[in-house]
């Protein structure tokens, strides 16, 4: 077998495992959402669950990042482009990680100020936007070895998404400055808006990887 056939061998192998690890942010990014549901409806059992979940998941994406990364190893030099894969798997470990502290702030925000300040429609529709990003880079990976074209044309669906946080982003915050006079609450609303921007811009990242692994097979 030539080497080239080989380099492309082990690329598949590592994407079958950038895969499972975008499966389970895909999942964590709905859990957020379900989180959301259950913050309002002020169902502590569910909150709790929700949050131990996210935990979870962050744990079993850290374990596929450090997979990824022996697999890398375990080829040495075969693979050209091997720092790409690196830097996706770390990026997506990262937006796993953004997860959790989305979660964690939002779920110690008073849902009185969230209601009053009406910003609960607002963080509602940004989770809501991130969790489709999220998908967006699922459907790219699963197009990465059928259908290249596909994958490309998803990347620029999640470039759209990004812009459209981008400016619910900035809406959200000048309500939050307008509308939240308490300090505390100010500053966990803050960081949970931030948050979902910057982990947006992180996904935007792994699509672009994404791409040039696409066009690299």
């Amino acid at each position: 077998m030539y080497s080239g056939e080989l380099e492309v061998q082990a690329k598949r192998k590592a994407i079958a495992v950038l895969q499972d690890e975008i499966n389970r942010i895909l999942n964590a990014s709905r859990e957020l959402a379900t989180l959301t549901e259950a913050l309002m409806k002020k169902d502590k059992k569910a909150i709790k669950n929700t949050l131990e979940q996210i935990s979870t998941i962050e744990e079993e994406v850290e374990n596929l990042r450090r997979k990824i990364t022996r697999e890398v190893a375990d080829v040495g030099g075969l693979i050209m482009n091997r720092e790409n894969l690196l830097n996706t798997a770390y990026t997506m470990d990262e937006i796993a990680g953004y997860i959790t502290g989305i979660a964690f702030k939002l779920s110690n925000v008073k849902i009185t100020t969230l209601k009053s300040s009406k910003l609960d429609k607002d963080i509602t529709e940004l989770i809501s936007l991130v969790v489709d990003e999220v998908y967006k880079l699922n459907e790219i990976i699963r197009s990465l070895n059928t259908n290249t074209a596909n994958a490309i044309e998803l990347a620029q669906e999640t470039q759209t998404i990004e812009r459209e946080i981008d400016i619910k982003y900035r809406d959200a915050t000048i309500k939050l400055l307008n509308e939240v006079k308490d300090p505390k609450e100010l500053l966990l609303i803050k960081d949970v808006i931030e948050g979902i921007e910057e982990m947006s811009d992180k996904c935007q990242r792994v699509s672009d990887s994404f791409i040039l692994l696409a066009l690299s097979l």
